[in-house]
């Protein structure tokens, strides 16, 4: 079913009729002036001052166009390693990659728009490393591109398994366009795929595997499928959709190597199952891409450190997405990998780029399809000690409320979108609805917000 999404492609216009975008500092000049050595401005001189983004992603993306609608009328350059304009991710392992979607229709914002909004996208770009201490972002090659302020948006990357051939030709993972082109060709010419991770990547590919006609078998470290994410009550649930579209999966087990005469053939577990197939898509977590920042001194274990207002330990450094491990006021460091987040953090981090002071508190929302099934999440529960449930997991439709000491820490809904969106005010507000309510269809989510003093 059709997902509300952020309008993620207002074909926004530079000129005097664009919007205002809220709070700013005096970020632009004259054009046509100098920058002294070391990021500061030079005595005296007209100066330009330039934005720079590191990553040519959804968060960066979003950041550029809120840059761009907030006022910012300087220097914006957005550098990123792949040769495309930003896209989203989330068809790559869906329509996308079966077929369904063609490539321009996942472009965040037409390849066009960058040069109208006078951003210079230096797309099929490495960037070797931030230097903060001079204010300069160095490029593969040695170019280097001085800043009054950077954006770090690079992302994240998957987690490799160092095993036995993991090299070979025919096992691959998915993060780009070019992977899912991969993927899609070997699948074209295949009969049976084998995953390695039931997490939502490799449940979403099982998903679209079937579609395509492949058969699927699978093997998973935790008890069932989403399990890290869901717990096994709710991941169970999803396990019994998959098998009853042909799934074979294997729970409690992982791969300890790949075997295969030049290409893949087979992954044989550690309990000794050897599961064979044409090919194999490995789904095992990932890391944040932090490496522009090594050896700077800014705090990057488990991700970008940075507080509740989204700043950095280091003036004029700005980062959104998956990169960030962020002091959230909900739910204490966390660092959120899904679509809704990139966009509402990359344009929150622009707004702090330009002086803005607030408080990111979104409670953080994401979805998932898998065959005609809707998923979706609201808020982060790292544990709960109560599940309420409105509708019926034998039914396979439901919204499930998750409570930790009474206060509501997220709602899982399956093939029930409508009260996943409605209970975000209460994840945000720590609320402790009455459970009564919360299982009755009849009562409207809405109604259950505390009332605000005064």
């Amino acid at each position: 079913m059709p997902l509300p999404r952020e309008p993620v492609r207002r074909h926004d216009r530079r000129g005097p009729g664009r919007p205002s975008g809220g709070p700013r500092r005096d970020v632009r000049g004259p054009r046509g002036g100098r920058r002294a050595a070391g990021g500061g401005l030079a005595a005296g001189a007209p100066t330009v001052p330039t934005f720079l983004i590191v990553g040519a992603s959804l968060a960066g993306a979003s950041a550029a166009a809120a840059l761009r609608g907030g006022g910012f009328d300087g220097r914006l350059v957005m550098v990123g390693e792949e040769p495309l304009p930003p896209y989203e991710r989330p068809p790559l392992s869906k329509e996308y990659l079966r077929g369904e979607q063609p490539l321009e229709e996942g472009f965040v914002r037409p390849p066009e728009w960058y040069a109208e909004q006078g951003i210079e996208a230096r797309f099929g770009t490495r960037v070797e490393r931030v230097d903060v201490a001079a204010s300069e972002v160095v490029l593969a090659g040695g170019e280097r591109i001085a800043y009054d302020r950077v954006l770090v948006a690079t992302g994240s990357r998957n987690r490799r398994l160092g095993v036995p051939g993991a090299d070979l030709p025919g096992v691959f993972d998915l993060r780009t366009v070019a992977d899912c082109d991969r993927i899609r060709e070997a699948a074209s010419r295949s009969s049976r795929a084998v995953l390695v991770g039931m997490g939502f990547i490799g449940a979403e590919l099982a998903a679209s595997f079937r579609q395509l006609g492949l058969e699927v078998v699978a093997v998973e470290f935790f008890g069932t499928v989403l399990e890290r994410v869901l717990g096994p009550q709710l991941g169970r649930v999803l396990e019994a959709i998959h098998r009853d579209h042909g799934v074979g999966m294997v729970f409690g087990d992982a791969a300890e190597r790949f075997e295969g005469d030049g290409r893949f053939e087979a992954v044989v577990t550690r309990a000794g199952r050897r599961l064979e197939g044409d090919l194999c898509v490995v789904g095992v977590g990932t890391v944040p891409a932090t490496e522009v920042l090594e050896g700077t001194g800014v705090p990057i274990d488990g991700g970008i450190h940075l507080d509740a207002r989204l700043r950095s330990p280091v003036p004029d450094l700005f980062a959104a997405g998956d990169v960030v491990l962020h002091d959230h006021p909900v739910f204490g460091k966390v660092r959120v990998e899904h679509f809704d987040n990139a966009i509402k953090m990359g344009e929150a981090a622009a707004r702090a780029m330009l002086g803005a002071d607030e408080v990111f508190d979104d409670p953080h929302w994401f979805w998932s399809d898998q065959y005609d099934v809707n998923i979706q999440v609201a808020g982060i529960a790292a544990s709960w000690d109560r599940m309420v449930v409105r509708g019926s997991l034998e039914a396979r439709s439901f919204a499930a409320f998750l409570l930790q000491d009474g206060v509501l820490r997220s709602t899982v809904t399956v093939a029930w979108p409508r009260d996943a969106r409605r209970s975000l005010p209460l994840i945000r507000a720590q609320a402790r609805p009455d459970p009564a309510a919360l299982a009755d269809p009849e009562v409207d989510l809405r109604t259950l917000l505390p009332k605000e003093d005064g």
